[in-house]
């Protein structure tokens, strides 16, 4: 169980930064305005909303990478659209390129929502499945809180605070991409694609009383 809850956590962890990324905009909002003079109708549906529109289509189009690559290596894709969105939205100098590294995050945001919890219960036991997907839900509250903390300390860091506070997100997304590293592949998505023998052992570690060749089967049935 311990092996399993540490695999857990860390595709959980996707919920922190979708959490993270969601807001700590918030703290920005005014200083970007001003520094960018722009209208309240560009600053509310591109600036600030870019990330959410990338949220929308992520989520309609998160579970493709989720089937064709696997669970795992999308919960790497995800945490490096986290990584490039957090450094390219730091550094940029114009409205326009800060959305699009925005929309960036958002993706990540959305294809989270599908790859981490379908992780989560594809390496869980039966009997522990339901906490084990609602560490995904924690995390997001947890990257919320975490956030509006964030913002609240570098409030009067350096002239411009806002680059200090979208950059900050790239030291736990890439504390994410290291861990998902560790994790092993989904057996319900090995088994298909018909790496069976990968499969088998990741279900052996999950259950080492499972009847393996039984539980494949209920798998390649469903």
């Amino acid at each position: 169980m311990n092996k399993i809850l540490l695999w857990s956590i860390c595709a959980a962890l996707a919920g922190f930064l979708f959490g993270f990324d969601t807001v700590v905009i918030s703290g920005a909002d005014q200083q970007l305005q001003e520094l960018w003079g722009t209208s309240d109708f560009v600053h509310g549906t591109i600036v600030m909303a870019m990330a959410l529109w990338g949220t929308v289509v992520g989520a309609i189009f998160g579970g493709i990478p989720t089937n064709k690559l696997g669970r795992k290596k999308t919960l790497i894709i995800i945490g490096v659209l986290y990584f490039i969105s957090a450094l390219g939205s730091a550094l940029v100098d114009g409205p326009y390129i800060f959305a699009f590294f925005r929309f960036i995050g958002g993706l990540g945001v959305g294809a989270s929502t599908i790859a981490a919890p379908a992780y989560v219960s594809e390496i869980a036991p039966g009997k522990d499945r339901g906490r084990l997907v609602a560490l995904y839900q924690f995390n997001i509250v947890l990257g919320i809180l975490i956030a509006f903390l964030s913002n609240y300390l570098l409030r009067d860091t350096g002239e411009e605070p806002w680059r200090w506070m979208l950059g900050v997100e790239a030291i736990p997304a890439f504390i994410y991409i290291l861990f998902t590293f560790t994790i092993p592949k989904s057996p319900r998505w090995l088994i298909s694609v018909g790496r069976i023998r990968e499969a088998e052992k990741t279900l052996k570690i999950i259950d080492p009383d499972f009847d393996v060749n039984k539980k494949i089967q209920e798998i390649e049935s469903q």
